[in-house]
């Protein structure tokens, strides 16, 4: 049996499907946390609050998620 040869293609594909799949993670998370913000009846200042937590992983999930395609997009075209 011959060993499968990976180029670094290969790599910038599945690492950045892995990247985007991470974001994807973070996004899901973002959307459990406000739905369970909002059911919980918080005050309108506590719900500011758990938002004004929830928004920079909200952006970090986007940026992973947009450079992980991006990758892989690029590791298609250049293979």
């Amino acid at each position: 049996m011959e060993a499968a040869e990976h180029s670094i293609f290969d790599l910038l594909i599945w690492g950045g499907a892995s990247l985007s799949f991470i974001g994807l993670l973070g996004l899901v998370w973002c959307i459990v946390y406000v739905a369970r913000a909002r059911r919980s009846k918080l005050s309108d200042e506590e719900m500011r609050g758990r938002l004004r937590r929830a928004l920079p992983m909200n952006l970090g999930s986007l940026f992973l998620s947009v450079i992980g395609l991006m990758l892989v997009i690029l590791g298609i075209f250049l293979a």
